[in-house]
């Protein structure tokens, strides 16, 4: 075992669950000690978070920081956690927006639950990004789903149960089929390998014992889940209303984390326990991904409402990351580990800045509003930096995972690129759009009376803001943390698969 000298992948996980548990406890009517439980539970899992990025070892490729013990032996089930390059940096973001989406939007009602749900959901999400055991994945993978269902009926807005509903079935049914497939080939490798049975994700990658039609039908398996959360065209419609009909601090979790739980499951389980699978079905899923990017943008330009606007804009962003990691090159998986956490960054603040409109408009229909700017050119100048990001501004932290994602598939699926760079034009066409009718010309009515962005709302836009900067100007520190667990992926494939990435593409990565 490799790490500090104390089991911090497991604190990552227990911290929120046990501070969710200790909320549960507190007295409804103690809103100062749930916030101070929900305060020290989440600002610690940031700190350990931040710790776990400063300990990570950047030449390594491998899992750091395993921690593996024994849970239900006679099934081969066991409490196994690690981390690598492409993980690293989904479980920073998961342990710095948490708070952010607790404390920053204003939650009208309460907040013992809304916290409580939050802590629950975190560290579901924490496990799902550090498990390295099937069976411990699904459990996280099925956590998540309860309370993000309880946050969008609980705290939402009108059609809040509907959305609610539709999210749940959506996921529920992905999972079904991703259980039967996980079973199916836990099996197939005890009997292939005459073992006994190990749900352990390293075993069964690099045991390869199921190959040919069954492995494509348990890929599919697998990808029908993860296809459901990224999500992929024509299975996004549960998305929009979800986004639309949540609290504001749920759709930036959703935006931020949710979404990722999908993209993070190609990459760490489609990829690495069906590599020839994947490379066999890869164009259907580059097709879905453009498609996805098209679609997602020309709804995007006619939607009436800002917060489905911003919706519809994740099903475009989503589609450049499942393009770059079916595209299969170094430069494209890179982009596409990058982009999760550069789509997690803008679009969560972009979410938070129209709460914050709704908040003092009681609307997010774009008709109504106009001519914030000024009024409000501190808000403004804010919400044009994120949206710049989101639209891939050079300087900015988009511009740098599209740009990977466009040239790294370029040289392997060269068509497909060329039709996923439509979506950048397409994007600045609709958010730029958007930003005229919202912010510029006269404002009117109740939009005269538009207040400034106050200090606590911009303490929490400040460290968003930053990192968008920051890794839009110097990402180098981030992308040689990816790099290694990138090619140890490429390497992976390459070995079980007829696939070999072309030369100029390792040239380029190297």
């Amino acid at each position: 075992m490799s790490g500090p000298g104390f089991p911090l992948l497991t604190l990552l996980v227990v911290l929120p669950a046990l501070g969710a548990a200790v909320v549960a406890l507190v007295p409804r009517d103690s809103e100062g000690a749930v916030k101070g439980v929900t305060a020290v539970a989440s600002g610690v899992t940031a700190l350990l978070s931040l710790y776990l990025l400063g300990a990570f070892d950047t030449g390594a490729g491998g899992f750091q920081f395993v921690s593996d013990h024994e849970w239900i032996a006679s099934f081969g089930i066991s409490w196994k956690l690690g981390v690598d390059g492409i993980a690293l940096f989904l479980v920073v973001l998961t342990g710095i927006i948490f708070p952010i989406a607790i404390f920053g939007p204003h939650v009208h009602h309460d907040f013992k639950g809304y916290a409580a749900w939050m802590l629950v959901l975190q560290a579901g999400c924490m496990g799902v990004f550090l498990s390295l055991d099937l069976f411990l994945f699904f459990v996280f993978w099925e956590v998540v789903l309860v309370p993000m269902y309880f946050l969008i009926g609980g705290w939402g807005y009108e059609r809040r149960v509907y959305a609610a509903l539709k999210f749940f079935l959506y996921t529920m049914l992905g999972s079904a089929l991703m259980l039967v497939g996980i079973l199916t080939l836990v099996f197939l490798h005890a009997q292939a390998t005459d073992s006994a049975v190990t749900f352990d994700l390293i075993a069964l990658a690099e045991g390869q014992s199921v190959v040919g039609n069954t492995a494509r039908w348990l890929f599919l398996a697998f990808a029908a889940s993860f296809a459901i959360k990224v999500p992929i065209f024509p299975v996004h419609t549960w998305l929009p209303d979800a986004h639309t009909e949540a609290p504001t601090g749920g759709s930036v979790i959703l935006a931020a984390i949710l979404l990722k739980l999908g993209t993070y499951g190609f990459l760490r389980f489609g990829l690495y326990l069906f590599p020839q699978a994947a490379v066999d079905l890869a164009p259907w899923f580059l097709t879905l991904g453009v498609i996805g990017i098209l679609y997602g943008a020309i709804v995007a330009t006619m939607q009436k409402d800002l917060k489905r606007l911003v919706a519809y804009s994740s099903v475009a962003h989503l589609g450049f990351i499942v393009v770059g990691i079916f595209g299969f090159s170094t430069q494209g998986l890179q982009g596409g580990v990058l982009q999760m956490v550069n789509h997690g960054i803008s679009t969560g603040a972009l979410f938070l800045l129209v709460g914050m409109i709704y908040e003092r408009r009681h609307t997010r229909l774009i008709a109504e509003l106009g001519g914030l700017q000024k009024v409000a050119p501190v808000f403004a100048a804010v919400f044009m930096v994120v949206m710049l990001s989101s639209i891939g501004l050079p300087g900015l932290n988009g511009f740098v995972g599209e740009f990977l994602v466009l040239i790294g598939t370029f040289v392997t699926r060269r068509w497909w690129a060329v039709a996923a760079t439509v979506g950048v034009i397409l994007a600045a066409v609709y958010l730029l759009w958007a930003y005229k009718r919202v912010f510029h010309g006269e404002p009117t009515g109740e939009n005269a009376k538009f207040a400034e962005l106050t200090m606590r709302e911009r303490l929490v836009m400040a460290p968003l803001v930053l990192l968008i900067v920051v890794m839009g100007v110097y990402p180098k520190p981030v992308l040689d943390r990816i790099a290694p667990s990138v090619d140890n992926l490429i390497t992976h494939v390459e070995q079980h698969s007829d696939y070999r990435q072309p030369a100029v593409a390792v040239a380029r990565g190297d």
